[in-house]
Order: C-alpha cells, then structure tokens, then sequence
C-alpha cells in the first residue's frame, strides 16, 4: 500500500468543545482506521460517542497510553494543569501528539515535553489554530514575498464575548495573555521568524474580576530582535449578546506598504425575532456546519494527522509554543510590577513569577 494512503488509530482525550471538534473532524477523516476517544464526563462521552462511532470509548486516559496500536493522539483536556501529565504520558508511550494550549503551566514542564518527544522520535505540536486562518497566511505569504518591505509594527486586537469569557477564565487562573493573546503572539512570531526581548504589559479590570479576579484586557508591547515592534491586546468582555462572538483586527505596517486584516465575523449577520442579532461562525477555533468545516480548527486537526502519515514537521514547533509562553509569563509580570521585562527571562523574574503565584 502506497504511505501516503495508510491508515492510523487515533484518539482523543477529553472531549469538550475544542475536542469534540477533533473527534468529529477525525471520525470523518479517510486517514484514521479506528477512532478511541477518552472523556471523564459520561454523559458528554456518550454524546460525543453518538456523533463519532469510535471503536473504543473510556473515561480513564491510561487505557489510551496503554493501547500499542493508537499511534496519534490530540489532547483537548480541562482545566489546562492536565496537559502536562497527560501528554508526558503519551509522548513517553512513543505516541505522536497534538496538544492544545497552553504547553504546560510551568516553563520545566514545557522543557521535559519538548525533551521527551525529541527522545522518543515523536512529533509533538500544540495547538495554535490561527495559523490556519486563511487571513494570517495570506499575511505570512506577503511578508514573505517582501510586499510591505521592512515590518516596522504589527497590531493585533482580538476581544472575546463575556459569555465565552466566563467559561475559559472559570476553569483557571490564567490571564487574557495567556489564554486567548497567546494566539495573536504565536502567529506574529511566526509571520516575523523573529524572537522577543523585551515585554511591557498593562491590564484593566472590570466583569472578570469579580468572577475570577482576572484583567478584563491586557495589552502587551513586545520589541523584537529584529526591530519590530509588536502590540497585541485581548480581552473576554464583550457583551454577552454576542454568543461566542471573537472580534480581531489586525494591522502590519511596513516600509513599503501596509495590510490591514478584518477578522471581526461581521460578514455573517443572523437576526431573528426570537434572539435577536447573533454572529454566527464567528469563533476562534470555528465549527462543523453541514458537511463543512468553518474555520480553523478542522483543517488544523487533519495536518497534524498528515505530518505523522507524511513525515513531516508539524507547522507548530513546541520549541515555539515555549517561547509564546515565556512571553505571556512575562506580559504576566510586567503587568503585575508595571515595569519592562527582559526575555528570556531572569532569575529575578522567575522568582517574582513564584512570588505571584504563591499570592495567588
């Protein structure tokens, strides 16, 4: 049988929203042969199991570890403390693995994952879905064909409904920078090919605080080694009459020429008498319709699926995703402190990181 048309067992664990939107992506995918999906809710796990038919259902993940014939597995498990333990397992099991964000809580943990898949031979990726947003690699074409000449500035502005919000935000004590402005990092970054160095942050309260004592908004300033200077704010207030509603404008200057990106979800307007206007489609990681996949995700899912079967690179490094995180730690300390902070970061920082953490 030709390589490129094998078929693999997959599975995944824990099946929420982000992960019943892999297991359904997978179910219907020519490339998987049996589908095992792994979730501790037993009424969500049927439910996803109607939808997919997978050949095995379980609710503890140590019976996907222990399975020699699964060879991928997506990990879409809450609250994020789970990721570490879940995919060290899997890597150290000789298991390819797709992981969502973040890559672990600690910068250690992000270490070992990264140490262990090189050790294993596994390719390990996370799951930074805007990559695949047709807009952002329009972007990173243009970059790359030097259309705007030198990237002076890049600003990315991406705001969630409150409603949305209050789900992420309640699961963990995670701030706007590391769970939604992470995406708008990883993806500039990777526009840019360049490295952070130093980053000043600031946050604003509002709805949150009371629910988790989280910033309704961060914006971050990021100056690149390369000159760029980078802004990116986020935040999870807008009003609830926009069900999960995500808003992003973005905006890369250059010495030759500028590209503006409306990623607001306005060009899709529902409104009935009953619930009034709504924005459908408009979610960061996308959604089935029909027979169709709307956004990022889906496409996402099926890569990561044809890198293992393909032998190649993930588009995600998890040296990368490290990087993006020691930047929203950083954002995270200069936030608290009102002062700059050097990447990588110091031992003075990493302390203060502590300190922060313990007060917490």
């Amino acid at each position: 049988m030709d390589v490129r048309m094998r078929q693999v067992e997959v599975a995944v664990i824990g099946t929420g929203w982000c992960g019943g939107m892999r297991a359904e992506t997978l179910a219907k995918s020519a490339l998987v042969d049996r589908l095992h999906i792994c979730e501790i809710n037993p009424e969500r796990l049927a439910e996803v199991a109607a939808l997919t038919n997978p050949a095995t259902t379980t609710a503890d993940y140590q019976d996907i570890v222990k399975n020699p014939a699964i060879e991928v597995v997506y990990i879409s498990t809450t609250p994020e403390p789970t990721h570490y333990p879940i995919a060290r397992d899997c890597l150290k099991a000789g298991k390819h693995v797709l992981l969502e964000k973040p890559i672990a809580m600690e910068l250690a943990e992000a270490d070992d994952l990264i140490a262990i898949s090189r050790d294993k031979g596994v390719k390990f990726t996370i799951g930074y879905s805007q990559r695949f947003n047709p807009k952002i690699a329009y972007a990173k074409k243009a970059i790359a064909e030097g259309k705007l000449g030198k990237i002076v500035n890049v600003m990315v502005s991406r705001h969630l409904s409150r409603s949305l919000g209050a789900k992420i935000a309640n699961r963990v004590k995670l701030s706007p920078a590391a769970m939604e402005s992470t995406h708008d990092l990883d993806f500039v970054y990777w526009l840019l090919g360049a490295k952070p160095v130093k980053v000043y942050s600031q946050g604003a309260y509002g709805f949150m605080k009371d629910l988790n004592g989280s910033y309704d908004c961060m914006w971050n300033t990021v100056n690149m080694d390369n000159g760029t200077l980078v802004v990116v704010g986020g935040g999870w207030n807008l009003p609830p009459s926009y069900p999960n509603y995500c808003a992003t404008w973005i905006e890369i200057t250059g010495t030759e020429g500028s590209l503006v990106l409306d990623d607001t979800s306005r060009d899709n307007w529902l409104n009935t008498v009953e619930n009034g206007t709504r924005f459908p489609m408009s979610t960061m990681p996308g959604e089935h319709v029909d027979h169709m996949y709307a956004g990022q995700m889906g496409p996402e899912t099926l890569h990561f699926l044809e890198s293992v079967l393909l032998d190649r690179p993930p588009l995600v490094a998890p040296e990368h995703a490290r990087m993006v995180m020691e930047s929203y730690l950083a954002a995270d300390i200069s936030a608290e402190t009102g002062e700059v902070v050097s990447l990588p970061l110091s031992n003075h920082a990493l302390a203060t990181l502590a300190d922060m953490k313990a007060g917490k």
